[in-house]
């Protein structure tokens, strides 16, 4: 959640900030309109209160002087009575403003390129430049059907459309892709962790999905729970509502989940192949860190999952993410791009992020400071998707004949 104290003493830099994620003038009006309401409500509130101390410190020199109470009595009881529908009015006012800003986005850092949406995403790096092919390379699901690695209609079958299933060599290398995540970024210092693949709402209420996004969520009737849509939820909220001990940042973690997601909004984008599933695997990264640290942290983040493409052979590029593209989450993100011959383009890969205190206050997840309590940063990134890194290792190390090999880090693992 974003400081709301900030936002109400600095409203026109705050505010400018959040137009440049798409926050609506007239949201941010509504938001001052209720800063204003709980304001005059507390100060209504805070005189009764003051009124009722000074006449129930009345009450001892009455008795001292052993005056007659009943008329003091009456008044400090006509008091309390008052003090209800004004408790209940700050009350109101105070949840309509955590209300709407839960759905207010994080506010990007400064250092955030300007800009409307991808397009204007600012490319900071090419790494490992792309094989020139003798022949006209495939995309993946051609690919597919010359090794039988994917088959797309019983996944229709088994579930309903953006559903798939591996077969063979192809299932295999998911599981080796797996490891071989795990495996690398255990060798940074991420601790891999097995987490449960339902949560509850708070918990999606603290990393942001929820309530902004519940219609991408898949739900469980009759239960608080939903499928997680990234591990990012349940390794960040296994500290939800905890104070931790300073020497205890930073924490990093990692784990393979699948990921589920409706895709709202998504319709007759990437209808071919699994580029876009409603249900996917992925190796996550999450840290919790120290505020002084984060940047640090986030800048290893990306440095490891590029690492991991470039140990694969896999040509990629580092892009930051502009105003109009970042999550809503995100103070600042950069996404790692593979190249795919087969499209003839850089698709997203892996997308890190930053999102200092925000997940932080949502979640309430502080550490101890001295003698004061203050919100750690959180960070999330894959590392990586693994059914894009399958198409790309079979685009990118495919044979004329359609064959496949398989890059030499994997080796071990297959």
């Amino acid at each position: 959640m974003i400081d709301l104290k900030y936002l109400q003493n600095n409203f026109n830099e705050a505010s400018a900030k959040l137009e440049k994620k798409g926050v609506e003038a007239k949201t941010l009006e509504n938001l001052q309109n209720l800063f204003t309401k709980l304001k005059e409500a507390n100060a209504t509130l805070e005189a009764s209160k003051a009124e009722q101390n000074s006449m129930s410190k009345l009450f001892g020199q009455y008795m001292r002087e052993k005056r007659d109470v009943t008329e003091l009595k009456a008044k400090v009881d006509a008091n309390k009575e008052a003090m209800v529908p004004l408790q209940e009015r700050a009350r109101e006012a105070e949840e309509a403003l955590f209300f709407i800003a839960l759905a207010m986005p994080n506010f990007p850092d400064d250092s955030v390129p300007e800009g409307a949406d991808e397009n204007d995403n600012v490319e900071l790096r090419k790494v490992l430049e792309p094989k020139t092919f003798t022949f006209k390379p495939k995309e993946h699901w051609e690919l597919s059907e010359i090794n039988g690695w994917i088959d797309f209609e019983r996944g229709v079958k088994l579930a309903k459309s953006r559903f798939s299933v591996l077969r063979g060599e192809a299932s295999r290398l998911e599981r080796a892709l797996i490891n071989f995540f795990l495996d690398t970024n255990a060798q940074k210092g991420f601790i891999e962790h097995s987490v449960p693949f339902i949560n509850n709402s708070t918990m999606l209420q603290g990393t942001g999905q929820l309530p902004k996004f519940e219609d991408d969520l898949f739900k469980i009737d009759d239960e608080d729970l939903y499928l997680i849509p990234t591990a990012e939820v349940p390794l960040t909220n296994l500290y939800n509502d905890e104070i931790l001990s300073e020497k205890m940042l930073p924490l990093l973690m990692t784990a393979y989940t699948p990921c589920f997601r409706k895709e709202a909004g998504s319709a007759g984008r990437d209808t071919r192949g699994i580029i876009r599933q409603h249900q996917f695997n992925k190796v996550e990264m999450v840290a919790i860190a120290h505020p002084d640290k984060s940047q640090e942290i986030f800048e290893m983040m990306v440095q490891n999952a590029s690492d991991i493409l470039t140990a694969l052979g896999l040509p990629h590029r580092v892009v930051e993410l502009c105003h109009g593209d970042l999550g809503f989450s995100a103070a600042t993100t950069i996404d790692l791009e593979v190249w795919l011959p087969g499209q003839n383009q850089y698709r997203e890969i892996s997308s890190i992020s930053n999102t200092r205190d925000f997940q932080a206050r949502r979640a309430k997840i502080r550490f101890k400071d001295g003698k004061k309590n203050r919100f750690v940063h959180t960070l999330n990134g894959s590392a990586l998707a693994v059914g894009r890194t399958i198409v790309a290792i079979m685009e990118n190390y495919q044979n004329e004949d359609g064959s496949i090999e398989i890059p030499e880090v994997l080796k071990k693992y297959m």
